[in-house]
């Protein structure tokens, strides 16, 4: 097969190249363990000498070629796959930031990141200032302190649609010696791939468009392998020092480009755990067989349904990054020329009974506790998803108290547009 294939046959192909007479369709490896004839040969696998197989919860056959395929989607190095989203964040975080440490993060993020940055990585001594992703420069590389040593945010947010200047972001973070992540799970890599605006790490919810059928939950953490780790030594002695608990093996120099990712298995997968099961891993990969369909009919269908919105006198306002007039426009144009998502948020005239009622009077769209798959959904963040953050917070994350979040789906457009309507008539 030849290389630098377009990411549509990549979905469908990437990571699983069977050998003659064998399966087509990637297998489900659905053992804990494997065989090996003599001590020495598992001793090297041990000692990270050797690279094979010994435990599921460092590396399992079916879990590797999914994450090889997102690895190829992403233009990256390589991949770990998580058992969610916000696992994948955290060690993309943890990975390289400890106790003592600093990040710096954009305000607009989903909200249980937000919480996972603002709460629960303050328990383990790491501490976060978060940014408006508009800011100027100035203000944002004021944020940074000498124990700085990440730039995170969203190519998309979630749920406030503001697309990330990821060159602006990269740039910041490159001048400061440290790595911009990016969290690609609205755009995936079929309408973004961060990497070629400079990013240095990205992070997946798979359960979202990756999968796109709710069947399994999962995150994935891609590096690029570009970030020049021994370059800033003293930031990131995890990765540039001898590590005890490999006899003294150091990252960089072992592994090269592939340091970050083999660290964050060696060691946080090793002690952590939060690894994905082979099924869901084969159910992942299923999902991301039709990615390059699904993400174009998500698109279309938003666009549609953001321009009726946007028309309705009943609605107040509408944030869809791909329709012309939205205040994101020309960062979606620039980043987002193919598409952006499924994803929009919008407000009604009236208060917070208003944005229920017309939630409650949907028949088609579902409410929960999800997004971008398959079926519409919707979902008030201010009373679920983001209720943990206070009024001040909210506003902070870009969301205000009437926002509605509509996850768009691919079914027929005309019955999305009936339900829209109807239960707009009904408020």
């Amino acid at each position: 097969m030849k290389a630098n294939l377009e990411p549509s046959t990549l979905c469908i192909h990437g990571g699983w190249q069977p050998g003659n007479g064998g399966p087509r369709v990637l297998p489900i490896y659905q053992s804990t363990t494997f065989k090996y004839d003599n001590t020495e040969e598992m001793a090297q696998l041990f000692d990270l000498k050797k690279s094979g197989y010994f435990y599921t919860r460092l590396q399992n056959p079916t879990n590797d070629a999914v994450a090889t395929k997102l690895a190829a989607l992403e233009g990256g190095v390589g991949c770990v796959l998580t058992s969610s989203g916000q696992a994948a964040n955290f060690y993309a975080v943890f990975n390289i930031c400890e106790a003592g440490g600093h990040i710096v993060a954009s305000s607009e993020i989903y909200g249980g990141t937000y919480n996972l940055f603002a709460v629960t990585l303050k328990k383990l001594g790491i501490e976060c200032t978060f940014v408006s992703p508009d800011a100027a420069e100035d203000e944002i590389n004021a944020a940074f302190k000498p124990n700085t040593r990440l730039l995170f945010g969203e190519t998309i947010s979630n749920p406030g649609c503001n697309v990330l200047d990821i060159e602006k972001f990269a740039r910041i973070a490159h001048s400061h010696g440290v790595p911009l992540i990016v969290d690609n799970t609205f755009a995936t890599p079929v309408n973004c791939r961060p990497f070629e605006w400079g990013a240095d790490i990205v992070t997946h919810s798979t359960t979202k468009y990756l999968d796109g059928h709710a069947t399994q939950v999962g995150g994935a953490v891609i590096d690029s392998g570009k970030f020049d780790w021994d370059a800033h030594s003293d930031l990131f002695p995890g990765l540039t020092t001898p590590d005890d608990s490999y006899h003294g093996l150091t990252y960089t120099k072992s592994f090269g480009p592939m340091a970050y990712t083999t660290k964050l298995t060696a060691q946080l997968m090793r002690d952590l755990g939060s690894i994905p099961s082979p099924q869901n891993c084969f159910l992942l990969n299923l999902g991301m067989e039709t990615l390059h369909l699904r993400m174009k009919q998500h698109c279309a269908n938003a666009t549609k349904i953001a321009t009726f919105l946007k028309n309705d006198p009943r609605v107040a306002w509408v944030h869809y990054p791909s329709i012309p007039g939205d205040e994101q426009y020309d960062k979606a144009q620039k980043y987002l020329p193919d598409g952006s998502c499924g994803v929009m948020a919008f407000g009604l005239k009236g208060d917070r009974d208003t944005a229920v009622k017309f939630m409650d009077s949907l028949k088609l769209i579902a409410i929960a506790t999800h997004v971008a798959d398959v079926r519409s959904c919707v979902l008030h963040p201010a009373s679920h998803t983001h209720r943990q953050l206070s009024d001040e917070q909210l506003r902070s994350a870009g969301i205000a108290p009437d926002l509605i979040r509509l996850s768009v789906g691919i079914e027929d457009i005309k019955d999305l547009l009936d339900d829209i309507k109807q239960a707009l008539d009904r408020i």
